[in-house]
């Protein structure tokens, strides 16, 4: 396997626009733990980590010692205990349900959720929430308390010499169609159809409210929210609709969104699920130039799409990598290396979209060892 510093070159080699070889990463984070009894033995349940700071801190220290000392020897991140660690207050993909009011469910056997709150004639509520103060929001409050526990929890803590910071809790964004779709349900696609003048308004409520959000909390902790020309941000959900109603309605906000960094970008995106349809859309109308994928999506045919500049993050599907033999692993791996997808050197190689528990060791290296044998330019 390689050094950490024969991964280091690797990576420079991509920045630099000359890479030697696709670079690899394994895209996880500590949901990973809690159905896997090795990594979980006290049975942490999500219940516990969303209320518990002991509890958090365990499973975030787990995770650090998982990826750092085992995942990261199947792909291109440094192998060894980093001398620095950062805590979060971990609220998962809900923390935008949460703000806007829905309850957390904790189901078993399942990552946390939220349960839609704008069901039937309940779909005017949302209207009624003050989004001017932020801060006064229970969601945040909660936040901000959390933040409190961790970093006093962490100031006294000893593990292997290492250093502990806290990251506030600042916010990102899921994406409209994605967070109204959260809060609405099903019948969110019935309304784009019969009432899509409150589907904009809803659409435009979450989208205002985010920013104010954002801006609020970013200014409480002293740093950038939009800074630079450069925006992310993700929509899952849009792999939902047509490209047509995505033109008409979503197109829009996302441009708004991506103009509150700057309008020219580049930017880039993460889009789980089948939403390749909307990509030449995206690329042409917002200037994404780097697409972070899901599955299903054909490698090669998005090269061609997309054109050899284009960055594309993509690979393996996290379910074979974590139900297929190693065999297959490595034969679906090397089926997208050979796509076309490597085309103009704009392909980093990961899972398709982030590792479930519980995947055999065999084949994770099945994976990387197709990425060392036929990644290379």
């Amino acid at each position: 396997m390689p050094t950490n510093e024969e991964k280091q070159r690797i990576w420079q080699a991509y920045r630099d626009g000359k890479p030697v070889r696709v670079p690899m990463r394994l895209g996880a984070n500590p949901r990973i733990l809690f159905f896997d009894k090795d990594l979980n033995p006290a049975g942490v349940s999500f219940e516990d980590y969303f209320s518990n700071t002991s509890a958090l801190i365990e499973i975030q220290l787990r995770f650090m010692e998982y990826r750092t000392q085992f995942l990261n020897q199947y792909c291109d991140s440094p192998v060894g205990r980093p001398a620095e660690w950062t805590f979060q207050v971990d609220n998962q993909n809900s923390y935008d349900s949460l703000y806007f009011g829905a309850p957390i469910e904790f189901r078993d056997s399942q990552v946390a959720d939220t349960t839609p709150i704008l069901c039937g004639s309940d779909k005017n509520r949302i209207f009624e929430m003050d989004i001017e103060h932020p801060l006064d929001n229970p969601f945040i409050k909660h936040c901000l308390q959390r933040y409190e526990d961790i970093k006093r929890t962490a100031e006294s803590l000893s593990y292997h010499g290492m250093t502990f910071n806290v990251q506030p809790p600042l916010m990102g964004f899921d994406g409209h169609l994605t967070i109204a779709t959260c809060l609405r349900g099903e019948e969110l696609y019935t309304d784009i159809y019969i009432d899509p003048d409150y589907v904009r308004r809803l659409l435009d409520f979450i989208h205002r409210a985010a920013i104010i959000r954002n801006r609020a909390l970013a200014k409480l902790f002293g740093r950038e929210v939009f800074g630079g020309k450069c925006g992310w941000f993700a929509d899952d959900s849009i792999q939902l609709i047509s490209p047509e109603t995505y033109k008409e309605l979503i197109l829009p906000f996302h441009r708004a969104w991506y103009s509150l960094w700057s309008v020219e970008g580049p930017h880039s995106i993460h889009l789980c699920g089948d939403a390749t349809q909307h990509f030449a859309t995206i690329h042409e109308e917002l200037n994404v130039n780097s697409f972070d994928t899901g599955y299903p999506v054909d490698h090669g045919q998005l090269r061609k799409t997309l054109g050899n500049d284009v960055q594309i993050l993509g690979g393996t599907e996290a379910f074979l990598l974590s139900e297929g033999t190693a065999e297959q692993v490595y034969d679906r791996t090397r089926e997208i290396l050979n796509s076309g997808v490597m085309e103009g050197g704009r392909f980093i190689l990961r899972e398709a979209n982030n590792l479930p528990p519980n995947c055999p060791e065999e084949n994770l290296a099945a994976m990387y060892n197709c990425c060392l044998e036929h990644g290379n330019y």
